[in-house]
């Protein structure tokens, strides 16, 4: 089901909790909403859509993909860049990394592994900051 895209900062704010096995109808849903966005929007976390889910979905070269509970493990590369947000309005700086190594749980809640670099990389940084609370 497609969601209204939440602009409460308070909310947004919050820090997530984790994802469980009950909460695959959110990452469902957010999975479209972000599709229904496509043209303005290459990723999102569950708290755009009204749930304080560690979940998010994101544009993964073509190919989108969805992340439970991840975590940056390692990064390297600071770069300084400006970012904008559906949830939020304009253009707000941030810093992010060339290159990531994350570790999530897929749909399956099975750990997963890999190294995201460039544009992905950034996209994954950005909707895990919203799982963090973090206002960019």
């Amino acid at each position: 089901m497609i969601r209204e895209i939440c602009r409460d900062e308070a909310f947004l704010a919050q820090k997530a909790e984790p994802a469980t096995p009950d909460d695959l109808q959110i990452a469902a849903d957010l999975l479209e909403t972000l599709q229904h966005h496509k043209n303005s929007c290459v990723g999102m976390a569950a708290n755009m859509i009204g749930s304080n889910r560690r979940i998010i979905a994101f544009d993964n070269e073509g190919t989108y993909m969805v992340m439970f509970n991840p975590e940056i493990i390692r990064k390297s590369g600071p770069y300084d860049t400006a970012e904008g947000c559906l949830s939020l309005i304009g253009i707000r700086p941030a810093r992010r990394w060339k290159s990531i190594k994350v570790r999530w749980h897929s749909e399956k809640f099975q750990e997963r592994l890999k190294t995201f670099t460039g544009w992905t990389a950034q996209i994954v940084q950005h909707e895990i900051d919203h799982c963090e609370g973090i206002i960019i």
